[in-house]
């Protein structure tokens, strides 16, 4: 029963956390670079886990085969994944951005197909005609907003980036890695990521003006460092030692809610009727395509 509870508390945090994000991210954006918010995001995290992991005598060499299995997670879910979808906020709103985003379980779906870890059915494949449906029903109203090279770019951005979150969440399940220190190895991770986050920050930044970059900014990269890196991170983590990828990817959903909603509320950014339509089917679909009776319950190998 412990379990079971140590499980759903890391789901809702993953959950509730992730769906925040998106909100701090694009209030982060606001004042500062894309690439200087992961980039100190990571950095962080980083500096947290470091004290936890002293504090605990646990920080320690992981040998370089681990280490460039943790430099392949770094690029595909936090260079990748998390800084490409924070340069995507600089350019479309984060309604949006989660909005796509909740596609990736769909990707994680196909490609679990691809490597064995899930089969094929007929309800599966309805759930990603809805999906992509919801997908194409977005752009139908707006086809000339990506005649705008910016909006563009944010929407390439958005899709290169749950490119690398799905590829990320199904090597982290085919490698079996779950058992190892989720500390440790997150915290080389974080490491990595924000050297060439900051890195990119310097060279693809149009302007570095630091004078201009907002408490407010500063503040939403904060929290995305403590838990929407390390807490959340760690529980995602956690929930993958329970539950199959395409089962957590499912919180995608949920985060799109969520992002929804905080986004209207807080940021006042318009939700059409198209938008909410678009939302359900893809919502629908992705449930569609993975839900499995008792799919939270026993630990799946």
């Amino acid at each position: 029963m412990t379990k079971d509870l140590k499980l759903l508390f890391a789901i809702l945090t993953v959950a509730i956390v992730w769906g925040t994000t998106f909100l701090g991210i694009r209030i982060a954006v606001e004042t500062i670079p894309p690439w200087f918010v992961a980039g100190i995001r990571q950095l962080i995290a980083a500096t947290l886990l470091m004290v936890i992991l002293l504090f605990s005598k646990e920080l320690k060499w992981i040998g370089w085969k681990n280490l460039r299995i943790q430099i392949l997670f770094s690029i595909l879910m936090l260079i990748v994944a998390n800084g490409m979808t924070t340069v995507a906020e600089k350019h479309i709103t984060s309604s949006l951005a989660s909005l796509i985003s909740a596609a990736s379980p769909i990707l994680v779906f196909l490609g679990s197909i691809f490597i064995g870890l899930e089969r094929f059915t007929f309800r599966s494949l309805l759930g990603i005609f809805l999906g992509f449906g919801g997908i194409l029903l977005i752009f139908k109203d707006g086809l000339h907003d990506l005649a705008n090279p910016d909006y563009l770019w944010g929407i390439v951005a958005i899709f290169i980036g749950i490119l690398g979150w799905s590829l990320g969440s199904i090597f982290t399940k085919k490698l079996n890695l779950q058992e190892q220190n989720i500390s440790l190895n997150l915290f080389y991770q974080f490491v990595f990521a924000a050297v060439v986050q900051i890195v990119f920050g310097f060279l693809f930044s149009k302007e570095i003006v630091p004078e201009t970059w907002s408490v407010k900014s500063f503040g939403a990269i904060v929290y995305l460092g403590i838990f929407g890196s390390v807490a959340a991170y760690f529980a995602f983590h956690y929930s993958l030692k329970k539950v199959s990828p395409t089962q957590i990817s499912l919180l995608s959903y949920v985060n799109t809610i969520i992002a929804i909603f905080l986004g209207w509320l807080i940021l006042n950014e318009k939700i059409s009727a198209t938008f909410l339509s678009a939302t359900v089917m893809i919502i629908l679909g992705v449930f569609i395509t993975n839900y499995k009776k008792g799919m939270f319950g026993k630990k799946r190998s």
